[in-house]
């Protein structure tokens, strides 16, 4: 069976998510894909805003290329808005998923409906986006938000875990979902529990990202380079951004 090697890239610089993230990523895995999780040397510690995410955008571009490097066979960008993923496909030479798209496309696998539950309210903006641009605006019961930053997820008090629990009970009684998706790449290890107790699926965006990954993969598919995908034209960028730079390898 052939060996996968899957970089699984937190854009934000919070180590301890990035450790989050990488047991989900390893407990999704198949026996034969390696989860090498990493996250950008520079950047935003949390990722909730547009402005956030053009920042980590350049950090997730910076890992791609390294990973290509590497030699990964795909990559994941985990962080919900899903920065720089159009950016990133043009750069890869394997697939590239992000979690949004992922546990959006993996809900209507499994309901005709779902909810979002994420972290601060101007983000449900963001996700409406993601609807859209993905096609599965209609398929969204409803947004919510628990009201929280993002590393409260991190600050080892429980505290945002269980309001995303008392969320994700209101959505079941409320919405009319079918299944749940976890808005934050945070939040990845909360998604079995939930399943187990709310009795419906609640989507981690993480690992359904890591098997499509490996689905695409083991089917022989990677990002087209044919349109507006095709690695971007050379040219010298500068300053801080000529570590983006191709190299002659690029194809």
């Amino acid at each position: 069976m052939e060996k996968y090697l899957i970089q699984v890239i937190n854009p934000n610089t919070s180590l301890p998510m990035t450790e989050t993230i990488a047991r989900a990523a390893r407990e999704a895995a198949s026996p034969n894909s390696e989860i090498v999780a990493v996250s950008p040397a520079q950047g935003a510690p949390s990722i909730e805003s547009h402005f956030d995410e053009a920042v980590a955008a350049v950090g997730v571009l910076e890992q791609i290329k390294a990973g290509r490097a590497q030699g990964v066979s795909g990559h994941v960008i985990a962080c919900f808005g899903d920065p720089g993923l159009l950016a990133a496909r043009e750069l890869a030479q394997g697939p590239v998923v992000g979690i949004a798209e992922a546990a959006m496309h993996m809900a209507t696998l499994v309901a005709t409906r779902f909810s979002i539950v994420t972290t601060l309210p101007r983000t449900l903006i963001i996700a409406r986006h993601l609807l859209r641009q993905y096609g599965f605006e209609h398929h969204c019961a409803a947004l919510h938000a628990i009201d929280l930053p993002v590393l409260a997820l991190e600050d080892g008090s429980g505290y945002a875990q269980q309001k995303v629990r008392e969320y994700c009970i209101q959505a079941k009684r409320q919405d009319g979902s079918g299944a749940i998706v976890l808005g934050c790449g945070g939040m990845a290890d909360l998604a079995r529990e939930l399943t187990h107790e709310l009795r419906m699926p609640v989507i981690d965006g993480v690992g359904a990202a890591v098997k499509m990954v490996e689905s695409l993969l083991a089917l022989g598919l990677s990002t087209s380079k044919h349109g507006d995908l095709a690695p971007p034209r050379r040219k010298t960028l500068t300053g801080a951004f000529s570590a983006l730079n191709q190299d002659d390898n690029h194809e």
